[in-house]
């Protein structure tokens, strides 16, 4: 009995409710009764093998095994029908529900109209025996049985939607899972990468001024303290949720790197931005803290110049530098790399990849140009959303 039961089991995602139906086998055994025992030996022995049938079209994916079993499910209701009576047509729901469960549009009408067909043809051969009373109340459950297949083809196509959504959002999460690994490695990359290269630059002007200046060593030894403590703060902004970045706030950042690096710095226009959002300028706040670290890097440049422009449609900064140019000569301990515009290595590596990456996010521009002499200008721009004081927007 153990192994039949375990033979037994349906799908546990349909519950018990396969289960019950079969209580309604009972009528058909109940009808065969008072047969000859030759017809009722028949009779069980087809309660028997519809019960195989009903099991196995829960096991069958949708195909030729699946429609032969359902076609001998339907025959055997007919030999019932003849048997025990023709009110055993209600046994129907069971093959309407996996008619249901077609797949095929073109298999399911076929199936649909064979089922019409049978149950016309069972009652036109008993018509002579019923009552005009018999006829009406055999006309509800035809009906049902037509149209049961409908219902059970729109749970069914429900059923295969949710697992789609499923699957879908489970790739989303994944996708999710993978950009904020990216964003991560932007981040550190932009902001550490940032503040590494300025520890850098002072630890090599603290190994040249150590015996030629030791009061200046001192002074830049504590800014490397400094810096460090920052660097640690930066990580544990990163480790929780990144720090919404002011571009007048990363001005001032930008002017000691280059400080450090003996160029100058040059502002030009309004950097409080007023009543632009707090991601755009940390979009921007990112890109010029790119463009600085690899003008700092790669740059024999004395001067930087960064315009900050607001009008009513964008709001942006162009970032330049008069370097060497990309004729300029290479540097010992550059690895090969051309001497010049630090801005022309942006496009290099992960910087120009991060930037726009970021700018795409709230669809910014990112324009490279290269002087007629010498230096390089970066143009970053991004659509103004200017925002009401009521609480609205627009653009």
């Amino acid at each position: 009995m153990k192994n039949v039961g375990a033979w037994f089991r349906l799908p546990p995602r349909y519950g018990v409710l396969p289960y019950i139906f079969l209580l309604y086998l009972i009528f058909p055994v109940l009808s065969i009764q008072g047969l000859n025992p030759g017809l009722q030996a028949l009779g069980y022995g087809l309660v028997l093998l519809f019960i195989v049938i009903y099991r196995q079209l829960y096991w069958s994916a949708n195909g030729r095994t699946y429609n032969l079993l359902l076609l001998g499910m339907m025959l055997i209701i007919v030999a019932f029908s003849q048997l025990g009576g023709l009110y055993n047509l209600y046994l129907g729901f069971f093959t309407a529900t996996f008619i249901g469960g077609i797949s095929s549009k073109k298999t399911f009408k076929f199936f649909l109209a064979l089922s019409g067909l049978l149950m016309v043809i069972m009652i036109g051969l008993h018509v002579n025996e019923m009552s005009p009373t018999d006829l009406i109340s055999l006309f509800p459950i035809v009906m049902v049985l037509l149209l049961l297949p409908f219902g059970m083809r729109s749970v069914n196509r429900q059923i295969e939607l949710r697992k789609q959504l499923d699957a879908a959002n489970e790739q989303i999460g994944e996708l999710m899972k993978k950009e904020e690994r990216m964003r991560i490695a932007r981040d550190l990359h932009d902001t550490l990468g940032h503040t590494l290269s300025l520890i850098t630059l002072k630890s090599q002007l603290v190994e040249r001024m150590a015996i030629k200046d030791p009061a200046r060593t001192q002074q830049e030894a504590k800014e490397i303290q400094e810096t460090s403590r920052a660097a640690l703060r930066q990580v544990r902004e990163l480790v929780s949720e990144m720090r919404a970045i002011k571009l007048s706030e990363e001005l001032i950042e930008a002017r000691e790197m280059l400080r450090a690096a003996n160029m100058t710095l040059h502002i030009e226009g309004e950097s409080k931005l007023q009543g632009v959002s707090d991601l755009t300028q940390n979009i921007l706040s990112l890109c010029l803290k790119e463009a600085v670290t690899n003008i700092v890097k790669h740059s024999r440049a004395e001067n930087c110049t960064v315009t900050v422009f607001q009008s009513g449609s964008e709001v942006g900064v162009t970032i330049e530098d008069d370097g060497v140019g990309p004729q300029g000569k290479k540097e010992p301990g550059t690895d090969g790399q051309t001497g010049g515009s630090g801005l022309e290595h942006v496009g290099g590596g992960n910087g120009l990849k991060g930037m726009r990456e970021r700018l795409a996010l709230i669809e910014g521009k990112l324009e490279f140009a290269q002087r007629e002499r010498t230096g390089t200008i970066l143009r970053v721009s991004i659509p103004l959303v200017v925002r009401t004081e009521q609480g609205g927007q627009m653009q």
